[in-house]
C-alpha cells in the first residue's frame, strides 16, 4: 500500500532510468509503425469520437493501476460518468512501450493508455496515437486550466495528443540535524550557491577508513542533469523540439560541477554504491539513519518521508539556480488514445472524468480525510491541472515543521516548473545524453568530449525523425 499510496510515480520515475535498451527497441517497432500504424488512426477515416450515444461496449485500460484513494475515487467518477452500457478493464502494470507499439502495428490496441508525458512526442510523430481535438472539444474541456509546461509535454505538431495527469517536480530535501553540525543551512545545499553546495558535500561526508557511512550530497545523475543544466540557463532542446544544446558551454560546465560534486566523495560508483543500499521507503531511510546530507527528489518522497520517519531531522526547499530563483523540470503522465481504438468515445470520457477539477478535488479530499485519520500531514496533491491544484491547496491546513517547509518548497517548485519540448526523438534523445553522462561517471570520458559527442548524434537522430515525420 506504501508505493501505492505515491501516485505511481517512483514506478514512472524508476521505469525511465534504464532507457538505453527501451529506446532502442522503441526505434525498432516505431519503424515498423509509421509504415502501417498511422492508417488505422481514427480521424482520418473514421469517427472514433461520438458523443453519449456511443458510451457502450468495452473499454479496455493500459498502463495504470488503483490503490490508493486518488486513483480509487476518480475511477468510480470515470465508471459513473461512462454509465452501465461500458464494461471496463484495467490492465494494471507499467505501459511497456514495446508491446504498445507492437500491438499498433498489428491492428490489435487497447482503448486508452496511460504513458509518460516525455513518451507522447514520439507516439503521437509515429501515428501510434492521435489527436485529441474532438475529444477536448466534445467533453468541453478547458485546455487553459492544464499547467502550461505539462500541455507542452503532450503538444506535438501543433495538435494536443494526450490528458496531463499527475505533475512531478523536485525539490531539495536536507537533513538538518547534519546540515547544522557542519555550520550549514539549507541555502548551502539547495543550487544557489554551486560553489557552496560543492563544499558542504566535503563537509559533510564521513567515512570510515574507505567505506562512506554519510553521503554528503547527491547531485542526482545521470537523471536530474536536465535540471542542472536549467538551472545554468540552458534548454537541451531548443522550444521547437528540432535542435540540441547538449554541448553548450553552460551546459559543460553543469556537469562538471555535478560530477565533481560525486569526485570529491569518492567518486560515483561508492556514492551510488551506498546509495543504492539505502531503506529508501523504510523507517530506516538515508535520512533518517544519518546516511545522506542533502539531495535534490521528487515531491513524492515527502509523502514518504512523514509516512515511515516523520521524526527525521528534515529540511526542505525549492531547488534554485545560482541567481536564487526556483526551478523544476517537471514530469508525469497523460493518458492518450491508441490510433484504432474501437471504442474512442469512452476513452475520451474516461480520461477526461479522471482529469475533470471536480474528480480530483473529490480524490484529494478523500485522501486528506484518510491521513487525518491515520495521524499524517496531507501535503496536497500535484496534477497537470493548475486550477484543480489551486482548489486542492485551499484543502490544506497549517502542518508542524519541518512539513509545512516541505510543501511550501513544493508549490514553490510547481509554479517555476518546466518541461523539453514534445520531439519525435524523445526516447533517443535521452538514451544520447544519459549514455554520455555514464561515460563521464565511469571514467571514460570528460564532460566536454562527451557532451560534444553527444550533441552530434542527438542532432543527427532529432534531425532524422524530423525529416521522416516532415515527409522529406
Amino acid at each position: 500500500m506504501l508505493l501505492a499510496r505515491y501516485e505511481g510515480i517512483f514506478m514512472t520515475a524508476r521505469r525511465l532510468l534504464p532507457v538505453t535498451a527501451l529506446a532502442a527497441a522503441t526505434a525498432l517497432t516505431l519503424g515498423a509503425c509509421a509504415n502501417g500504424g498511422a492508417q488505422n488512426a481514427p480521424g482520418d477515416n473514421q469517427a472514433w469520437y461520438g458523443g453519449e450515444s456511443d458510451l457502450t461496449g468495452e473499454l479496455e485500460i493500459v498502463g495504470f493501476g488503483l490503490g490508493d484513494e486518488i486513483a480509487e475515487v476518480r475511477h468510480d467518477l470515470a465508471l459513473e460518468a461512462l454509465g452501465q452500457s461500458v464494461d471496463v478493464t484495467l490492465v494494471e502494470g507499467g505501459l511497456d512501450i514495446q508491446q504498445f507499439l507492437s500491438s499498433v502495428a498489428s491492428g490489435d490496441v487497447p482503448d486508452l493508455i496511460y504513458a509518460s508525458r516525455n513518451q507522447i512526442g514520439s507516439l503521437a510523430a509515429r501515428g501510434a496515437i492521435v489527436p485529441l481535438t474532438d475529444c477536448i472539444e466534445g467533453e468541453d474541456v478547458d485546455e487553459s486550466q492544464f499547467r502550461e509546461e505539462a500541455l507542452a509535454q503532450v503538444t506535438f505538431d501543433d495538435e494536443v495528443y494526450g490528458i496531463p495527469e499527475f505533475n512531478q517536480v523536485q525539490l531539495t530535501m536536507a537533513n538538518a540535524k547534519l546540515l547544522d553540525e557542519a555550520g550549514l543551512s539549507i541555502d548551502d545545499v539547495n543550487g544557489s550557491d554551486p560553489d557552496a553546495m560543492a563544499a558542504a558535500a566535503e563537509a559533510l561526508v564521513q567515512r570510515s577508513g574507505d567505506d562512506l557511512q554519510t553521503i554528503g550530497v547527491d547531485s542526482k545523475l545521470p537523471e536530474f542533469f536536465p535540471l542542472w543544466a536549467k538551472a545554468r540557463g540552458v534548454d537541451l532542446l531548443s522550444e521547437d523540439g528540432r535542435t540540441a544544446n547538449l554541448d553548450d558551454p553552460a551546459a559543460i560546465e553543469a556537469l562538471e560541477w555535478a560530477v565533481g560534486i560525486y569526485e570529491a566523495q569518492g567518486g560515483f560508483s561508492a556514492v551510488k554504491a551506498f546509495r543504492d543500499s539505502a531503506d529508501f521507503f523504510g523507517e530506516g531511510n538515508q535520512f533518517a539513519a544519518d546516511e545522506l546530507g542533502a539531495m535534490p527528489m521528487e515531491q513524492w518522497y515527502v509523502n514518504v518521508l512523514n509516512d515511515v520517519s516523520p521524526d527525521a531531522p528534515m529540511a526542505f526547499d525549492a531547488v534554485r539556480t545560482p541567481e536564487g530563483e526556483p526551478i523544476a523540470f517537471a514530469g508525469g503522465q497523460a493518458w492518450a488514445v491508441p490510433a484504432g481504438t474501437e471504442n474512442g468515445t469512452a476513452a475520451c470520457r474516461y480520461a477526461t472524468t479522471m482529469t475533470a477539477v471536480d474528480s480530483w478535488v473529490t480524490a484529494a479530499e478523500a485522501r486528506k480525510e484518510a491521513r487525518e485519520e491515520e495521524g499524517g500531514v496531507f501535503t496536497g496533491v500535484l496534477t497537470g491541472n493548475a486550477t484543480a491544484d489551486e482548489e486542492i491547496r485551499g484543502l490544506l491546513s497549517d502542518a508542524d515543521e519541518p512539513w509545512q517547509q516541505g510543501i511550501e518548497a513544493m508549490y514553490e517548485a510547481n509554479d517555476a516548473a518546466v518541461a523539453m519540448a514534445a520531439n519525435p526523438a524523445d526516447a533517443e534523445f535521452t538514451r544520447i545524453w544519459t549514455d554520455a553522462i555514464n561515460s563521464v561517471l565511469a571514467g571514460d570520458a570528460e564532460p566536454a568530449d562527451a557532451l560534444a559527442a553527444a550533441q552530434d548524434e542527438a542532432q543527427a537522430a532529432l534531425d532524422e525523425a524530423w525529416a521522416e515525420f516532415d515527409g522529406e
